[in-house]
């Protein structure tokens, strides 16, 4: 049930650290993953290191804040791989400031490239993954339940994806698509690399609230990936799925 031979995945902001490690999984699973994002060269890289796993992976360039880029993602896709079964809503960003201090077009480009992005795909895609059933997977964050001082686009853009998700899930469940988000805890990635440098002490603070007793790794949310783009998950949809080592519990 979890076997993904003969699915076709896209994958926005494919190319590192969540992304990357979700499309790894459901690549190993079976799925041919379409690594989708802004920066050509790393895409096609990424997706040249999983063909060297023995996996199926191709790369499309595409500005997912631009309705223009996601239609022509989608129709890129369906021109070269005739179908489209899982789409994974993961392009993120974030500007580390507080309110008081976040300038409107940085506001917006949070919201554009987070939340917007992610309706945007799914709109686009919702034609190709009701011909069979599909699957679509958005990446919220801890932020979609907490707050936090310097995050206040990024927590209302994660916010939104778990609406979003509940939208999507109870209007395409009669057209047998599945709409789930994941909400990653602190994950070791290039941008919460950038959370430690800003924020002094963090590492540490982060360890000893986690159950688990350590940061987590792109590779942690393959699994969930796998399940939530199988056949497993048929009877699961409009859910919000922390992948934290415990941390929102604790």
């Amino acid at each position: 049930m979890f076997n993904l031979n003969g699915k076709v995945a896209v994958i926005t902001g494919g190319n590192g650290g969540i992304g990357l490690g979700m499309a790894r999984g459901l690549a190993k699973a079976g799925a041919l993953v379409v690594i989708a994002g802004r920066n050509a060269d790393k895409s096609r890289e990424s997706a040249h290191e999983l063909r060297k796993e023995g996996c199926k992976a191709d790369a499309i360039e595409a500005d997912v804040t631009d309705e223009g880029e996601v239609q022509r993602l989608i129709d890129e896709t369906s021109t070269r791989h005739a179908r489209l079964d899982i789409l994974v809503n993961n392009a993120g960003t974030t500007v580390r400031k507080r309110p008081q201090e976040l300038e409107l077009h940085e506001w917006r480009y949070v919201m554009d490239t987070n939340l917007t992005s992610a309706f945007m795909c799914s709109k686009a895609a919702y034609p190709m993954l009701k011909r069979e059933g599909g699957k679509v997977i958005n990446i919220g964050s801890m932020m979609s339940l907490f707050g936090a001082p310097y995050a206040s686009a990024y927590g209302a853009s994660k916010g939104g994806i778990v609406q979003l998700t509940r939208s999507l899930a109870t209007a395409w469940a009669a057209d047998n698509i599945q709409c789930n988000a994941v909400l990653p805890g602190w994950i070791d990635t290039e941008l919460t690399q950038g959370a430690r440098e800003q924020v002094a002490g963090l590492y540490e603070r982060v360890l000893a609230r986690t159950p688990a007793g350590r940061w987590g790794e792109p590779a942690d949310l393959a699994g969930l990936a796998v399940f939530l783009a199988s056949s497993a998950s048929d009877f699961v949809t409009g859910t919000a799925i922390p992948v934290d080592g415990g941390f929102s519990i604790a």
